[in-house]
């Protein structure tokens, strides 16, 4: 599996309503909508994101990285690629 993918940090938003960081990535030429649930974050880091989500992310941006890669690949045509603890490795 390729591992670069390049997020628009311009683009990262914590959505607390939908419990998720929102975020651009380009993939193989593509560009696609992410959406990393809080679960993800609480997972890595062993603590619950509170108003630290995006610092959290930033924090495990590799480990998020290849979790998106592998939503990508379960998931490839999704309007918006949802990651969850089930793309961690």
């Amino acid at each position: 599996m390729a591992t670069l993918l390049e997020i628009d940090e311009s683009s990262i938003v914590d959505n607390d309503v939908q419990k998720q960081i929102e975020f651009l990535g380009e993939f193989d030429g593509d560009e696609y909508d992410f959406a990393v649930k809080y679960a993800v974050l609480k997972e890595l880091s062993g603590d619950e994101p509170e108003d630290d989500a995006i610092e959290l992310f930033n924090r495990f941006n590799d480990d998020i990285v290849d979790a998106c890669l592998a939503a990508i690949e379960r998931k490839p045509n999704a309007t918006t690629i949802v990651v969850d603890e089930n793309d961690l490795e």
